[in-house]
């Protein structure tokens, strides 16, 4: 009722102004709803996304407007080109009046103040993507009735609160993309089955890898959190990933053997409490393998030789390192090799022989005798070589 009342009266105003006899069969309630969202956002100096809007033409020729029969089915504010100069303002709640509306996206821009709470009553949207600008206030547990939402964007903002629970229950999510927020407590567990992207990184999330996670993950990522307990369970099930990214929380336990078999290309654990032995399954042919800065032990495995840039340094492996390794410098298959600050006692590698310039070798602050002389990053420090007491308490 509410609405045929906005509508009719849309209908008086538009009949009392000739000079909008040209703007087609938008659906009016749309029309005034366009005209707020206007008022509500303006250009960047350099940004010209705006002088297409002329409200006496139709809307359906607007800039970054799309419509189907009458209603707006998508709008897309901001100029996309890359480094074009984005809006400044807030969003408008009467976009929750585009009642057809299945996508909306927003460039990188200065648009503040908080998501409109009609957005997420929107039961007909299926794509959200508002990154890199200034979006504050927490998402709302309404997110959950839109049922049909397959992606979910709102990287890189201001956003706080906890990631409501009702978004684990979006049957057809496949992006969910929150990181570079102020995002707090627990990650929800999620049930879509479609669910292929999962990018938390940079928030103040805390507690456990939520479990379930769907096997049908193929990108994960919680990096620069405050995440704690064991993922070797949580890991084993998601044989599906292509990139995972643990990095920079508090994660405890053993590394499962069986994830350098997934079909990953780039994998980050570092800077965790990760314990335990390195055990591949198989050959590993993961590109990059990050496991540097955790408390890992026992021997080099020769199945990480195979991997491209391996960053194993700041653990506490002993031992020696397999020749395979050294074949794979040699033969510059190996392009960095970090093994610094570990309690290694020896590399079969000829001093005579140089490394090719290609490779980035780093033995520093181990306990090889004599000391390998290799080319390390500033961070490695300056000490050539662990103090011969640690490395005696070591093997004792």
């Amino acid at each position: 009722m509410e609405k045929r009342i906005y509508s009719l009266i849309v209908l008086l105003v538009m009949s009392s102004n000739l000079q909008l006899s040209t703007f087609g069969f938008l659906d009016p309630v749309d029309f005034v709803a366009l005209q707020s969202i206007r008022r509500s956002l303006n250009d960047m100096p350099g940004s010209n996304f705006f002088s297409t809007w002329d409200f006496t033409a139709d809307p359906c020729n607007f800039a970054g407007v799309y419509c189907a029969s009458d209603k707006v089915i998508a709008l897309n504010l901001g100029d996309p080109r890359a480094g074009s100069p984005g809006l400044i303002g807030r969003l408008d709640p009467s976009i929750g009046r585009l009642d057809a509306l299945v996508e909306l996206s927003v460039v990188p821009g200065r648009i503040m103040g908080p998501l409109p709470k009609s957005l997420l009553h929107l039961k007909s949207l299926k794509f959200v993507a508002v990154s890199k600008n200034f979006i504050s206030g927490e998402i709302g547990d309404e997110i959950g009735e839109i049922r049909g939402l397959k992606t979910l964007d709102l990287s890189y903002n201001q956003i706080t609160g906890d990631i409501p629970r009702s978004i684990g229950f979006l049957p057809f999510l496949t992006n969910l993309i929150l990181c570079h927020n102020r995002l707090s407590g627990s990650i929800p567990p999620f049930f879509s089955l479609t669910l292929t992207r999962l990018d938390l990184k940079h928030n103040d999330l805390s507690g456990s890898l939520s479990s379930p996670l769907p096997s049908s993950l193929q990108y994960l990522s919680v990096s620069s959190n405050r995440l704690s307990s064991s993922v070797d369970r949580v890991l084993t099930r998601l044989n599906r990933l292509n990139y995972l990214d643990l990095s920079m929380n508090q994660f405890t336990g053993i590394i499962p053997g069986s994830l350098f078999s997934f079909p990953i290309s780039n994998l980050q654990l570092q800077r965790n409490s990760f314990t335990g032995e390195i055990r591949p399954l198989d050959q590993v042919f993961i590109s990059t393998v990050d496991l540097s800065y955790n408390r890992l032990s026992g021997q080099i495995s020769p199945m990480l030789s195979s991997v491209q840039n391996l960053y194993l340094n700041n653990n506490r492996f002993t031992g020696e390192v397999p020749g395979s390794f050294v074949d794979g410098l040699m033969e510059a298959n190996i392009q960095i090799l970090y093994l610094q600050h570990n309690f290694l006692t020896g590399i079969e590698i000829n001093p005579t022989v140089g490394v090719p310039l290609s490779t980035s070798l780093c033995l520093q602050y181990n306990c090889l005798v004599p000391p390998v002389q290799s080319t390390c990053p500033l961070k490695a420090g300056k000490q050539k070589t662990r103090p011969t007491t640690q490395c005696v308490e070591w093997r004792g």
